[in-house]
């Protein structure tokens, strides 16, 4: 039983978020009514990860849970990002949702930062995969219960272009630098799951072109989210594939 507790669950489209969403439906301590992504309004993308829109609602649809977007502009710096995230769980609260899922395995950092964004809507953020295991064993995991997913973005100076486009399986994994983690929880690399137990059907798709791209570096105050501060002048490179609707 949820006893209730109404939850919204941050969905990034990738293995994390697969991994927390099987978790937590298959606890059932909470009743998720949203899925929750961030889009890149300009490019109509996830921000960061650069997937279509579309692939992320064809997500949700298979799922059978119903997605809420948040449309940011390009290269949101932080305060505004704060602020538009902020009205969002606001109208989330008023809905009745008390409890905000996160796919998070061991950032602290990054935890206590939701943690306090969600305090002032009196949201508890929720995290299912929090140092359960090691990352070594999570990706296992991951890959022994039958998810299937594609690596769509990988950060350029840990891992070459030929790490981009490429099936998340055993062999991935073992090709990964010792400085990599097994799950990409640094922001090494990012995925997108088309197929696995949380899905009602594979979502079809094609794999399109691989594109190199440069960002704003965050600064230590900033989010794991692709948010940068515009005071900022690094560089940080990035390789992309892009994943296409099959028709």
């Amino acid at each position: 039983m949820n006893n209730g507790r109404k939850a919204v669950f941050n969905w990034s489209g990738g293995k994390d978020s697969s991994l927390a969403l099987h978790h937590t439906l298959k606890d059932g301590a909470y009743d998720i009514e949203h899925l929750f992504s961030t889009i890149n309004g300009a490019q109509d993308r996830l921000s960061m990860h650069g997937v279509r829109r579309e692939l992320i609602e064809q997500q949700a649809k298979s799922i059978g849970i119903p997605l809420t977007t948040l449309m940011l502009p390009e290269q949101a710096g932080m305060a505004e990002y704060n602020e538009l995230y902020g009205e969002v769980m606001k109208s989330f609260r008023e809905q009745g949702i008390t409890h905000s899922v996160f796919g998070d395995i061991f950032l602290e950092d990054l935890k206590t930062y939701r943690e306090e964004q969600l305090q002032e809507q009196d949201i508890k953020a929720v995290f299912p995969i929090w140092k359960k295991k090691d990352t070594a064993r999570l990706i296992e995991e991951f890959l022994d219960l039958g998810f299937k997913a594609i690596s769509v973005c990988v950060k350029a100076e840990l891992l070459g272009k030929s790490f981009v486009g490429r099936e998340i399986d055993h062999d991935f994994v073992r090709d990964l630098p010792e400085n990599v983690d097994p799950c990409g929880e640094n922001g090494e690399f990012h995925t997108f799951v088309y197929d696995g137990p949380v899905f009602n059907k594979a979502i079809g798709l094609e794999k399109g072109e691989i594109v190199y791209r440069e960002y704003n570096a965050p600064s230590d105050s900033d989010d794991q989210c692709g948010m940068s501060n515009e005071q900022d002048s690094a560089k940080m490179g990035f390789w992309f594939c892009d994943l296409l609707p099959a028709d």
